[in-house]
């Protein structure tokens, strides 16, 4: 009888443990999502040709126009590249651009400052997957060192990722 006794206690541990286990990641989830702070802000994505100093040259004219670059990304294809930037003054950044004969596509997206740890990309991940809206990109980086980072993140649909992410908050 002690040993069937025994079952049922470490199988009772073990549950309440888990039980526990999964309470912790939930409470760690939601601190995640709470810690950040959201914007809308305006992307300019610039369309440039893939050769050497032409993104040299847009940072200086940006640079000479006072305009400070917040954000930035690159992609290439074969015969351009795609620079997605988050600048300081986005109208007058846009007004320099289509100066110099730059194809320049103006957006959304959202500008988030959160916790640098474990877990904080994926519970926001979770919250807009959960919501039924798509990431379709996502660009950050962070100094390993520092508490906190900051993304930019172009959802499927920005009012209902702004409704999700503010209902954690």
């Amino acid at each position: 009888m002690a040993t069937t006794k025994a079952k049922p206690e470490t199988k009772t541990k073990k549950t309440a443990s888990r039980g526990k286990s999964e309470r912790q990641q939930c409470i760690n989830k939601a601190s995640a999502i709470r810690s950040i702070d959201l914007a809308v802000t305006r992307q300019l994505a610039l369309f440039l040709d893939n050769r050497p100093g032409t993104l040299a040259r847009v940072c200086e004219v940006l640079a000479e126009s006072g305009i400070s670059i917040y954000a930035i990304s690159t992609s290439d294809t074969v015969d351009h590249s795609v620079v997605r930037l988050i600048v300081s003054d986005p109208f007058r950044a846009l007004r320099l651009m289509e100066r110099y004969d730059v194809l320049v596509v103006e957006n959304e997206v959202l500008m988030l400052e959160g916790l640098n740890r474990p877990g904080s990309l994926a519970a926001i991940a979770r919250t807009l997957c959960d919501a039924g809206v798509n990431i379709e990109y996502a660009y950050s980086a962070t100094d390993p060192n520092s508490d906190r980072g900051l993304m930019i993140l172009r959802p499927s649909n920005i009012q209902n990722a702004l409704r999700a992410l503010n209902a954690k908050v």
